[in-house]
């Protein structure tokens, strides 16, 4: 099925799946029948492939029993994780998210759809053993309950792959020096003034080195990083061809990971002993 197939039926979604209500406000915006995560994607090839370089990375050619993309929205990545694991769950607290997913993944029926929170998994414990939270920490100022939730449905042997978005990364650490000033440690609201004023859904960018602590606390442990998207820009994409790009990318990942250079930073998560 086409992408515009897609994006059409998407766009016939109730408007009911506005009113739902959940714990949080978090998945509000994904609820709203104006907002269509489908479309954000449109020219965002790089950055879906450079995430996707990352994943197999860390996974290598490891293969897993139960799988979960916690807050994948329609399932992006979930096609790709069928690769690598018995069984996929689409873990989405957005009711539009998971009927957009329906048609989405329509040649995937294996790929389950469930309703539920990061903060309120509606999995058993241990049951986990591969775990990906992709482009879900900006939404979250405060993780702790959402890494308690990770640690519990975690298996002993499991690995979680977490994505940040990086406050640290290289043009803020110039713009801070210039200024004579240390990076935060605490998450940096990015929402415009009027969001704020409306409360829309938090939008954050992290500490790397903050996260780490917070995984710490939750009992778990960074065993890799990777820095990604390193070269998201919109001037650089309309002008480098996408292949010489990823190329340079798969490069840069490991290479500037102790510098937290990229906008987009991977941990590659486990338990800690």
């Amino acid at each position: 099925m086409s992408k515009s197939t897609i994006k059409r039926k998407s766009k016939t979604v109730s408007s009911k799946a506005q009113t739902a209500t959940l714990v949080k406000k978090r998945a509000d915006q994904y609820n709203d029948p104006n907002h269509n995560y489908l479309e954000y994607w449109d020219g965002r090839d790089y950055e879906h492939a450079s995430e996707e370089i990352a994943i197999k990375r860390f996974l290598g050619a490891k293969t897993f029993k139960n799988a979960a993309d916690i807050g994948g929205g329609y399932g992006r990545l979930c096609i790709m994780l069928r690769k690598y694991a018995d069984k996929v769950t689409l873990a989405e607290p957005s009711k539009q998210q998971l009927d957009i997913a329906k048609t989405y993944l329509k040649d995937y029926p294996d790929v389950k759809r469930l309703l539920t929170q990061a903060d309120d998994l509606k999995f058993k414990d241990k049951s986990l053993d591969l775990i990906t939270v992709i482009r879900v920490m900006h939404h979250l100022p405060d993780p702790a309950k959402e890494f308690k939730e990770l640690a519990r449905v975690l298996a002993d042997d499991g690995m979680i792959i977490l994505e940040i978005a990086n406050y640290a990364h290289g043009r803020n650490r110039i713009k801070h020096l210039i200024k004579g000033k240390k990076l935060p440690i605490e998450p940096v609201d990015i929402r415009s003034a009027k969001n704020r004023g409306k409360d829309e859904i938090a939008f954050v960018n992290h500490n790397p080195k903050t996260v780490e602590k917070q995984l710490a606390h939750a009992g778990l442990k960074v065993e890799k990083v990777l820095s990604v998207s390193n070269l998201r820009s919109p001037g650089l994409k309309k002008i480098a061809p996408k292949g010489l790009m990823l190329v340079a990318e798969r490069i840069l990942q490991p290479t500037l990971a102790w510098t937290y250079f990229g906008p987009s930073i991977f941990f590659l998560v486990k338990r800690a002993k």
